[in-house]
């Protein structure tokens, strides 16, 4: 008997890749979450697929993420989308204290709070974040001006305009004085 000669005279059985019979998108995952997010005051930051196997979703709520909503929400995803998320190991945090802003909303819930504004060419401004239009937002900064007619320069207020899409981040500053 001649070998199978179909495969270019290979002699081994051709290698297969399998792939999960339901692969879970983002997008399938958001719409739970945001079905959820509909109860309260939470709101998305982000949801990352990392690797084959792990799925991280950041909430956040503008007086904070506590432990017991986290576990609810992950329960309601384990029912509602059920063996899909079989294999997937799911974590449901806060976007932590801290850490760069994401999300409109995060801006909106530090208004009035001083904040870490890195800026396109990677310099640090500290101010305070006074406003949020859309896409964009003003922080107060201070800034040494000499008055005219001064000889010394005085601290003045500066309101900077950024918009989100072009710093590189923003935080807010956390200030334990």
């Amino acid at each position: 008997m001649q070998p199978f000669s179909g495969m270019g005279g290979l002699q081994k059985a051709p290698h297969f890749l399998l792939e999960r019979a339901s692969m879970i998108t983002k997008e399938t995952i958001k719409t739970y979450v945001e079905a959820w997010l509909e109860k309260g005051d939470y709101f998305l930051v982000d949801i990352m697929m990392e690797g084959d196997d792990r799925i991280v979703i950041e909430i956040d709520h503008a007086d904070g993420v506590w432990i017991e909503d986290c576990a609810e929400l992950s329960r309601y995803l384990q029912e509602q989308m059920g063996d899909e998320l079989g294999d997937y190991e799911l974590e449901v945090g806060s976007a932590g204290l801290g850490q760069p802003f994401k999300v409109e909303q995060q801006y909106q819930n530090h208004v009035g709070d001083q904040v870490e504004v890195v800026d396109a060419e990677g310099k640090k401004i500290i101010g305070t974040l006074k406003a949020v239009d859309g896409r964009h937002f003003t922080v107060t900064t201070q800034e040494k001006q000499v008055p005219e007619g001064k000889k010394r320069p005085v601290k003045v207020d500066v309101d900077l305009l950024f918009s989100m899409d072009d710093v590189r981040s923003t935080k807010y500053l956390l200030n334990f004085k």
